[in-house]
């Protein structure tokens, strides 16, 4: 699934080195991600933002934006802008505020594990004897 490379840029350029800031390839597109937390994405044409569930409806009212139903159900906190809302830097740079508002107020996430650690820790605690598994003393 192709993106909008450079509404990708323009974030970029927006968002700058703002310590917390990562970004990371889902949704078919780039998502822009506070602290772990999902702030911005694009996919297709459209900027996803996270508004949250108190400002959506809000971000809704928007003639620009609509309910994300990425996955064919809404998700209450989430909306797509169209490109028409998002023409100037500055457009841009609003629907960006809304999203960190909330995005802000989220405590951040705990990094990870990747999956070849988590398969190195689980062949390790296998061969690491438990109590119940460990040779009895002998008694004579």
């Amino acid at each position: 699934m192709a993106y909008d490379e450079q509404l990708v840029e323009r974030i970029r350029h927006l968002v700058g080195d703002e310590l917390g800031y990562g970004e990371k390839k889902m949704f078919g597109g780039v998502c822009f991600l506070l602290h772990g937390n999902m702030v911005a994405g694009v996919t297709n044409d459209d900027l996803m933002l996270r508004v949250g569930p108190d400002a959506w409806a809000d971000a809704l009212a928007r003639p620009e934006a609509r309910e994300m139903d990425f996955t064919g159900r809404s998700m209450k906190g989430y909306v797509y802008v169209a490109p028409a809302g998002l023409t100037e830097d500055a457009d841009l740079q609003a629907w960006l505020d809304r999203a960190l508002a909330f995005v802000g107020s989220l405590p951040p996430k705990e990094p990870k594990a990747s999956k070849a650690r988590k398969a190195s820790r689980a062949s390790n605690d296998s061969r690491a004897p438990t109590a119940s598994k460990r040779p009895k003393a002998s008694s004579g």
